[in-house]
């Protein structure tokens, strides 16, 4: 098995960004109980509000879409976030590769 990272992104409305984000909140619990997902993040563009990017590690591209997508736990992650999915721009999985680190500074500064 070959951990996996997929991102998706989305680009939501300024009037529509807290009921997404509340959708997510309630999504993530899906995430959260789902023994396929490692961990999750959703983010917010800084520089063009209107864009997301959800990024979710997975054991596997199997156990995502074998596991989690046939499981117990997708339908009320997907009763959630429906409203949302024209929103998608790009859904795809990605491999890790070699080039990984830390930076100086610490996630607190």
């Amino acid at each position: 098995m070959t951990t996996t990272v997929e991102y998706i992104r989305y680009r939501i409305a300024l009037d529509d960004q807290q009921a997404f984000e509340d959708a997510y909140g309630r999504a993530a619990e899906a995430l959260a109980a789902s023994p396929e997902c490692i961990d999750y993040e959703l983010t917010r563009c800084s520089e063009e509000a209107e864009r997301y990017i959800l990024r979710i590690r997975w054991t596997s591209i199997d156990a995502h879409l074998n596991g989690f997508r046939k499981g117990e736990h997708f339908p009320a992650f997907f009763s959630a976030i429906r409203p949302y999915v024209t929103a998608i721009e790009e859904m795809q999985h990605y491999l890790p590769t070699a080039v990984a680190g830390t930076g100086k500074a610490s996630a607190d500064s």
